[in-house]
């Protein structure tokens, strides 16, 4: 007879867009919020929220009760102090909250001491703020996931198995246009710029799938960071916590930043950051480079991998591989044609994400998406703007 496995119970702290609402776009591949994804996975049971917004927490107690019909006992707080003080058994917090409250939530989140803090992507405003986090997860023993989705898309996980196919490569582009600004000092104090809130999903997708070449391996420093328990493993001091956990030595630094554009009111609208002899794990890769554009009158997110025989293309809603074959239109040349690829109907990018966090507690995986790789986003972006 096979024993039941065991439940886990969640709370989320913000029920906004990438909490709760998202949820309801007819055009996104669902689920495509927290809220959404937790209640998909049979594994966890959703059972308390807070939020500050009475109109979205009202809606989000609609919805949640509606979907969980009689069984359904799930709580709602105006403040994260007032739900960590009546609900005792968390297993999992998700942090949803906007990107200049991601400190303080993410903090009080980790004080509860919960088995893993699921936190919203970026880590915070700024590196500083996140090694406060890192400091205070180390102290309290608790893992902390960063949502950068990508990671877990089938779509993207399937480029790395194309690459052996395109020969060596030569370089790799990332590249991301929008209307939104990229960056204006001003807009530091609550992170609504684009290099922050998109950036990050550019950068993390880059340096996951093109990995640590050996001189930046994960390290097994902080193995408290690898457990999905309390118990008292860790040997690092969190008195130092300038020491801790140095696993998030950027793939990507020193970049050579060109093409700054910025606009009549010293808005950066356009940027190209180039890195030079990038150690991956497919080996030296000559150029890498990161390009926005903040004043485009379409959305597109797009990464190019050209190598000797090929090259891959992948982004939102598509993915290609050319490979070289003999040219329809010049003799003795060779050209590149796209093949036919099979592509999954469903990514799973955030269903796979809430996966991984089971399986994390189960002690059957590590964390996919952990705080080391997120802060080390962080300081490939804050290289770029300094460069501004």
């Amino acid at each position: 007879m096979l024993m039941e496995k065991k439940h886990y119970y969640a709370a989320i702290v913000g029920t906004g867009r990438i909490g709760f609402s998202l949820g309801f776009d007819k055009k996104r591949e669902q689920p495509a919020s927290h809220t959404m994804a937790l209640l998909k996975n049979k594994r966890i049971k959703l059972i308390a929220a807070a939020d500050s917004n009475e109109e979205n927490l009202e809606n989000w107690r609609k919805y949640v009760r509606k979907h969980n019909g009689k069984k359904d006992f799930t709580l709602v707080f105006p403040t994260s102090k007032e739900l960590y003080e009546n609900v005792t058994c968390l297993d999992i917090i998700t942090v949803a909250v906007n990107e200049d409250n991601h400190l303080e939530e993410c903090l009080k989140a980790i004080e509860y001491k919960p088995r893993l803090v699921i936190l919203e992507k970026p880590v915070a405003l700024n590196s500083e703020e996140a090694e406060k986090i890192r400091a205070k997860a180390i102290e309290c023993g608790v893992p902390v996931m960063v949502n950068h989705e990508r990671r877990f898309a089938k779509d993207y996980l399937s480029v790395v198995s194309l690459i052996d196919k395109i020969g060596d490569i030569q370089s790799v582009t990332g590249e991301l246009d929008s209307g939104l600004r990229i960056y204006g000092e001003e807009f530091e104090k609550d992170g609504t710029y684009s290099l922050l809130h998109d950036g990050t999903h550019l950068v993390d997708i880059l340096q996951f799938l093109l990995g640590k070449g050996s001189n930046n391996e994960r390290s097994e420093v902080t193995p408290i960071l690898k457990t999905a328990n309390n118990s008292e493993t860790d040997t690092t001091s969190p008195d130092t916590p300038a020491d801790l956990s140095r696993n998030d030595t950027p793939l990507l630094t020193n970049p050579l930043v060109s093409g700054i554009y910025k606009d009549e009111e010293g808005i950066v609208r356009n940027f190209s950051a180039h890195y030079q002899s990038v150690v991956s794990k497919f080996g030296t890769i000559p150029e890498v480079t990161v390009k926005m554009s903040g004043r485009s009158k379409f959305f597109e997110f797009r990464i190019e991998i050209l190598g000797t025989l090929g090259k891959i293309c992948i982004g939102n809603g598509f993915a290609e591989l050319h490979l070289r074959e003999e040219s329809k239109l010049y003799t003795g040349f060779y050209s590149l044609t796209k093949q036919k690829l099979k592509l999954p109907k469903k990514t799973g990018y955030f269903s796979g994400m809430i996966q991984n966090a089971v399986d994390f507690l189960d002690g059957n995986s590590e964390l996919v998406s952990p705080l080391e790789d997120a802060i080390s986003d962080l300081k490939v972006l804050e290289e770029i703007k300094a460069k501004f």
